[in-house]
């Protein structure tokens, strides 16, 4: 009873966000690196899935046979699957999948870019979520899995606005783009790029596959892109300018240039100094250049530099959230949402940084995926849940034919202290309060246990290639206990750094525990810029001298 009550409510929540706003939903990122351009032949993808509010289990399907005649209910998971919506048909097998990767390795995240409102289709069964989960299900490779999603939207049409896919097996990346065609035509409208190997590629909520390709193995697209857009008024042939997906679909506008296209510049920065991108494009410069779909890095990369890439709130440059007056006295980089403001008497909307970063992160991945390595091996699927600045990365490999409870245990309504995203969610608001104080004793001990896991894993790994060549089985069974009992550790070690925190930083101070019983708190201050920013505010305030009476 206990098991079949885990299954039905992880095959409910692991799809659902709660969406509190337009701007609130389209939060997520993906960055890709294709195997020729990371150090150990690898295909990673990363993802963080933004949303205030969203606590979920992480999602597992066992896989497994299934009859001729069988369906599946598909309900809307926009509004809490309170909305039945249709079925669709079982295929004979499906495989398993453990969070957004399935046991062939391949790997499947999005970020919603929104695009035209008049073409979503309210009347359509497959959304976004579903179509992504139930594709992982039935799909080996990026490619079959394109063909798997535009069938199922041609077939039963297509419910969300408009998406960037990512798409990534263990020897190609692709990304899909769609949209559907409004409540009168069913199905979507598409493009799909391949990421050449040895380039990075990122896509943060706005389209970005521009022009169209006739080579096959570099672009696929519905044969009714071009001619759709044509009959809506998105795209005049007669101008002369060549058709662009992102353009017709998708329309530039300030807003979505800095919330979205800032993250891709980031990442490309990060990932290619040489190339020195101008911040001018996501700055809304007008007349200013494109970032390129992907890029070659100037080195090839690990995961652990990946891992780091995504830990970012524009440090080092000159948005960097750390600095100013909104980053308070101790350098928080979070702005509290929402991220756009108006001012009493000014018609001016202003708008926050939106870092890679951010505190209302459900949970974050990064896949490695191998073709070198049998896939019972070469996939592993790095979980974390909350910030991904703060969280820790836990190997789960894409065998594992169980989860650990504390990624189960997830409930935003239900206080539990044997909850991972609980856990995560104490240690870092702790952070926010004295944050260039506390950030350093979470990067210590995430440091500590990220490193350790990465030493493990060449152990780990051929033992677990040793075990497959005489007994598959017993090999799964390693991988998974092996799985579960990290996220444990981490589970342990994080429980114990939020204990410490609350000792170490109570009622403002910063205090060793150790030293005179606890006894000496240090009082810190709040640094000489902030001071310089509070006697400006009041002058003649703060300074503590005898005064003439004031003239009557």
């Amino acid at each position: 009873m206990k098991n079949t009550l885990i299954n039905k409510l992880l095959a409910i929540f692991a799809l659902s966000f709660l969406v509190f706003s337009a701007f609130e939903a389209e939060a997520c990122t993906n960055f890709i690196v294709t195997k020729g351009a990371s150090v150990d032949g690898s295909t990673m993808l990363t993802y963080t899935a933004d949303a205030g509010g969203f606590m979920e289990p992480i999602y597992f399907h066992a896989g497994g046979k299934h009859g001729e005649n069988d369906s599946i209910d598909i309900y809307e998971w926009d509004t809490g699957w309170e909305k039945y919506l249709g079925k669709i048909k079982q295929v004979p097998e499906t495989y398993r999948v453990i969070g957004n990767m399935n046991e062939w390795q391949l790997t499947i995240g999005e970020t919603t870019f929104g695009g035209r409102e008049e073409l979503k289709d309210t009347t359509g069964i497959m959304d976004y979520g579903s179509l992504i989960y139930i594709t992982l299900q039935r799909a080996k490779t990026a490619r079959e899995a394109m063909k798997i999603m535009t069938d199922l939207v041609k077939e039963y049409g297509y419910r969300s606005s408009g998406e960037s896919i990512s798409l990534v097996d263990p020897n190609e990346a692709w990304v899909l783009e769609m949209i559907g065609k409004g409540p009168k035509e069913k199905g979507a409208v598409w493009v799909a790029k391949r990421v050449p190997d040895g380039h990075v590629a990122a896509h943060a909520n706005k389209a970005r596959i521009k022009y169209l390709s006739d080579n096959p193995e570099e672009c696929i697209y519905s044969e009714d892109v071009v001619t759709f857009a044509e009959k809506m008024g998105y795209y005049d042939k007669s101008k002369g300018e060549p058709f662009s997906f992102a353009d017709a679909y998708d329309p530039m506008d300030p807003t979505n240039l800095f919330s979205c296209e800032g993250r891709v510049w980031i990442l490309y920065r990060k990932s290619a100094p040489s190339l020195n991108l101008s911040s001018d494009y996501m700055r809304a410069v007008k007349g200013a250049e494109p970032y390129p779909f992907s890029i070659k890095p100037d080195k090839k990369l690990d995961l652990k530099t990946v891992a780091n890439f995504m830990r970012d709130h524009f440090e080092g440059t000159e948005f960097d959230m750390t600095k100013g007056l909104a980053a308070g006295p101790y350098g928080c980089p979070y702005r509290w949402k929402p991220l756009s403001f108006k001012i009493d008497g000014d018609t001016t909307t202003y708008y926050w940084e939106r870092p890679l970063s951010t505190q209302q992160t459900a949970f974050s991945f990064i896949s490695q995926a191998r073709a070198h390595l049998p896939r019972e091996v070469g996939g592993i699927f790095w979980y974390g849940v909350d910030d991904n600045y703060s969280t820790v990365y836990n190997p789960i490999y894409c065998s594992s034919t169980k989860l650990p409870e504390c990624y189960l245990n997830a409930d935003v309504a239900n206080f539990n202290l044997n909850s991972a995203v609980w856990i995560f969610n104490l240690v870092a608001n702790i952070a926010y309060q004295k944050y260039s104080y506390v950030i350093k004793d979470i990067q210590e001990k995430q440091a500590e246990l990220e490193d350790k896991y990465l030493t493990y894993q060449p152990a780990i790994e051929k033992a677990a290639l040793d075990l497959l060549k005489t007994d598959p089985k017993l090999a799964s069974q390693y991988l998974t206990e092996y799985s579960i009992s990290q996220a444990e550790n981490t589970m342990v070690e994080w429980t114990k750094l939020w204990r410490e925190l609350v000792m170490k930083y109570n009622d403002g101070y910063v205090n060793d525990v150790n030293k005179n019983k606890g006894r000496s708190p240090k009082g810190v201050g709040y640094g000489n810029e902030f001071f310089k920013q509070v006697i400006k505010e009041r002058p003649g305030y703060h300074d503590m001298k005898w005064r003439n009476p004031k003239k009557k």
